[in-house]
């Protein structure tokens, strides 16, 4: 699907696990980056991983939004920055993952890019 095809539209996030993810935006250039919305419904879960990158580091900051009720807790192993709300990672070199959502939605606002 083409990136303008993305925009402003629901899709299944990339790790299969029941979180859905809209592009709010993006560029290829002067850096590649990333805006999206992400939903995670009651069952949603987001398994240990890393986000591998063809070259180049990538980083990525996730504020929350509003947090589930019970569960959706973000777990990452070496974060650069994180508090209740916001959370500033590398995921290409950092394990991430979500726990499983169990009450309510959870809501974040998710932007990345990479940099040589």
């Amino acid at each position: 699907m083409s990136t303008l095809r993305k925009l402003f539209r629901w899709e299944r996030g990339r790790q299969k696990s029941g979180y859905d993810k809209m592009l709010i935006c993006g560029a290829y250039w002067p850096i590649k980056f990333d805006t999206y919305l992400l939903r995670f419904p009651k069952g949603s879960e987001i398994k240990p991983h890393t986000d591998t990158v063809k070259s180049g580091k990538h980083y990525r900051l996730n504020i929350v939004l509003k947090s589930a009720r019970v569960g959706g807790e973000f777990i990452c192993s070496n974060p650069i920055f994180e508090t209740k709300r916001i959370k500033f990672f590398r995921p290409d070199i950092s394990e991430h993952q979500v726990t499983k959502v169990q009450e309510g939605n959870r809501y974040l606002l998710s932007i990345g890019w990479v940099t040589n």
